[in-house]
């Protein structure tokens, strides 16, 4: 829809009922996956724009843009999870994530339901390779390494 030539804003996207704005997750979504995370201690949620957990360099839970949450499982737990709610694999701009379920929404809200899954979720990403860190130290990151003149 147009005004005076100009696009306006398109519409918020519709989660089970709830809206959310592209870009910004709504308050009740952050809240409950904060609480989900808080189940196990010494799991730290991380990502300013996209909340996040991760192990080792996995990240293995994760709240996309419209607020829906992401679960990476173990092939057995994945299709047990897919088999019993229904649930899809994840996607993400278009690209399938082969290791991640879409939680259906109204999981999110029912931590007992939702709990072992997670905790699931964490399990397997502890059986994972870890990943090599690529950040340089600060210093290198700003500037660059030193690098001797001719």
């Amino acid at each position: 829809m147009e005004t005076c030539g100009l696009p306006t804003k398109p519409e918020p996207a519709a989660i089970d009922g709830q809206t959310a704005s592209l870009g910004r997750h709504p308050g009740e979504r952050i809240t409950a996956y904060e609480r989900l995370i808080a189940v196990e201690p010494g799991i730290e949620r991380k990502g300013a724009r996209m909340p996040y957990t991760s192990i080792n360099g996995n990240m293995y839970s994760f709240l996309d843009e419209t607020g829906a949450l992401a679960l990476r499982l173990s092939p057995s737990d994945r299709a047990a999870f897919m088999e019993r709610f229904g649930a899809t694999l994840h996607e993400a701009h278009g690209i399938v994530m082969k290791e991640y379920v879409s939680v259906p929404a109204s999981m999110l809200d029912d931590p007992e339901l939702l709990e072992p899954w997670f905790l699931a979720s964490h399990a397997y990403a502890l059986t994972l390779k870890p990943k090599a860190t690529t950040r340089g130290s600060s210093s290198q990151r700003r500037t660059g390494p030193e690098r001797k003149v001719p």
